[in-house]
């Protein structure tokens, strides 16, 4: 029988599912909350895994905390804007409370933006405000602070252009960037959720490594030349994303281009430095390097 149950939200989504396949590694009971228009496909298979479905409306305290019932940690993995991020996990939190579970973690999963301040990155604002809510609540919480997703180098960063042999950058070239893979954080967060004696907060990376070694990765790995090409500052993306913003038609989406070149200009600031980790808090764990991601993608994406 299971010693410890856990509840999470979110997982359908990437994340969450792979936060859901770590935590039954551990034997321990997953109870999943969905909604009522889940994607079937993604269900059937969590629940082949062994994890055990239940549909219910988000929005209701009560249905909520039936399905917490005995559950040692919430997991939040659920991403959206404020109707999700803030309204959605207020809902989750206080079905946690009134369940008497005792731990929670909130969807996080981001750079460290207990550093930065209001107005500098729409998401993170949105997670900022909600902590405020959760820290005045009483149960204990667990934020995870990945830094930047590694898995985005290859597609979503506009940063490396495998085609055209380019490392783009903005600000300083050896400024050191902290990413971590999504199967990574899932490793991590799944292990945070029935470590009992979590903190309030957890940082981790895979690796940090500057665009300039990222170059002298890429050189190595197709013996090619690559470029490292200085967009300009971080002033002047600073400006670039105000207007983009305002004349952005995409206002309600989760990551228009503006977001992006947000959380860009947070990755390249020194306050994103991170100076000690909390990797070593879970032995065993093996980190996956930016060398180990971009190797993959050429193997199966050869640039000549």
């Amino acid at each position: 029988m299971p010693n410890k149950i856990i509840t999470i939200a979110g997982g359908t989504g990437n994340l969450g599912g792979r936060i859901i396949r770590e935590l039954l590694k551990k034997e321990v009971e997953v109870r999943v909350l969905v909604r009522s228009g889940s994607n079937q496909e993604k269900i059937a298979e969590l629940e082949q895994l062994g994890a055990k479905i239940f549909t219910v409306d988000m929005n209701s305290e009560q249905e909520i905390a039936e399905v917490c019932k005995g559950a040692s940690c919430v997991v939040s993995a659920l991403a959206g804007l404020e109707d999700v991020v803030i309204e959605a996990q207020k809902v989750l939190l206080d079905a946690a409370i009134l369940a008497g579970v005792p731990r929670f973690i909130p969807s996080d999963y981001s750079l460290d933006f207990t550093k930065f301040k209001d107005g500098e990155n729409r998401n993170l604002d949105l997670r900022r405000q909600f902590h405020k809510y959760l820290d005045a609540q009483p149960i204990a919480a667990t934020s995870i602070f990945n830094f930047t997703f590694m898995d985005m180098l290859t597609n979503e960063i506009p940063m490396i252009i495998f085609k055209k042999k380019w490392v783009l950058y903005w600000g300083n070239a050896d400024h050191k960037i902290s990413f971590t893979t999504i199967e990574d954080t899932a490793t991590y967060t799944a292990n945070v959720a029935v470590d009992d004696s979590s903190p309030r907060y957890l940082r981790i990376t895979g690796d940090q490594i500057s665009p300039k070694e990222i170059r002298e990765v890429l050189n190595d790995l197709t013996g090619e030349k690559f470029r490292l090409i200085r967009t300009g500052g971080l002033g002047l993306l600073s400006a670039l994303i105000k207007i983009t913003r305002l004349f952005s038609p995409a206002k309600d989406e989760l990551y228009p281009a503006w977001q992006g070149m947000q959380y860009m200009r947070n990755m390249m600031d020194e306050r994103a430095d991170l100076k000690t980790t909390d990797n070593d808090r879970y032995p065993g764990m093996e980190w996956t390097k930016v060398e180990d991601v971009l190797a993959q993608y050429l193997q199966e994406n050869p640039i000549s």
